[in-house]
């Protein structure tokens, strides 16, 4: 058996380094817990912005530029060692880390955010670093278009394991390449909640035969710095939950496992058998005896996209 964390704590909003540090305790807590995978949410370092549904369009284009620019330099740049931390907190606490974080790419534009996912091995490597293909609708506000290169289900110490990114998870092919790659463990790092999100992820259960992770950040508005740009006119309510979170656990082929978390912080710790995924997909196995090959084909680019190479 595997104990699975899902972290169900905020960050602290809008500012990276103590993020981090907090992040590295929560680590360290899931692993005293006896936890051998800990997930974190969409966006989670240093915290996902919310704002853009709560500015109108247009008008609230020099707000947005406002906080994106707090964004910006609290981003994450791989180029530059920025999951050093993490990376020494999953080696030394022997844990599989996959994680929701705001990337910044240093290694081209310098600017460009994505809303990526990365899955850290217990021995501290990445291994896979995944950027959302397609930011949903204002979304693209702040965040660039991902590109196939980190649609990979890869070999960890709990099994092989691969993720997409909240509405990526209603994209059938998405689903779809995962599902062909052997998945075991399927994780869902969101800002969605609710009813209708949590039947997505009963269904992707289902679909692929597979554990199925959902989290979000659960997240008050107290939890929020006020010296962000507009905070009383972005966060009136300083009582509201503006995340409930609804951290849950889906069986290969369906069935809630633990949760959901529901309007609560802390940790949901769950042990499951990583090896029921391949079994249970005797009924339905989506890319194997269910597929037809001779009727539907996929095609997965996987090259990374770049504006610009230089010889």
């Amino acid at each position: 058996m595997t104990k699975i964390a899902i972290i169900q704590h905020p960050p602290v909003y809008l500012d990276l380094p103590k993020t981090m540090a907090r992040a590295v305790q929560l680590i360290e807590e899931a692993a005293r817990d006896g936890a051998a995978m800990v997930v974190f949410p969409e966006a989670w370092f240093p915290g996902y912005p919310t704002f853009v549904w709560r500015l109108p369009p247009g008008a609230g284009m020099g707000k947005t530029d406002a906080l994106f620019a707090r964004l910006q330099a609290n981003a994450i740049d791989l180029s530059r060692g920025g999951m050093a931390p993490l990376q020494e907190a999953a080696k030394d606490n022997g844990v599989v880390i996959v994680a929701g974080y705001q990337e910044l790419d240093g290694a081209v534009s310098g600017s460009t955010l994505y809303n990526s996912c990365i899955i850290i091995d217990a021995d501290g490597t990445i291994a896979n670093n995944h950027r959302k293909l397609m930011p949903t609708n204002p979304e693209r506000m702040v965040w660039g278009f991902g590109d196939g290169s980190g649609l990979n289900v890869v070999d960890t110490a709990v099994g092989r394991v691969g993720a997409l990114l909240c509405w990526e998870n209603y994209m059938p092919l998405a689903r779809y390449a995962l599902y062909a790659q052997n998945i075991d463990i399927y994780v869902a790092p969101t800002w969605d909640s609710g009813d209708t999100w949590l039947a997505t992820m009963q269904h992707i259960a289902r679909e692929g035969g597979c554990w199925v992770i959902g989290c979000a950040t659960a997240l008050e508005a107290s939890d929020i710095p006020t010296d962000i740009p507009y905070f009383d006119e972005l966060f009136p309510n300083r009582d509201e939950w503006v995340n409930p979170g609804d951290a849950v656990i889906y069986k290969p082929f369906g069935g809630i496992h633990a949760g959901p978390m529901h309007q609560e912080k802390g940790l949901l710790l769950s042990e499951i058998d990583v090896g029921a995924a391949r079994s249970s997909r005797r009924k339905f196995d989506a890319s194997g005896h269910y597929a037809r090959p001779d009727v539907f084909a996929l095609s997965v680019n996987r090259m990374r996209q770049a504006p610009v190479t230089f010889d």
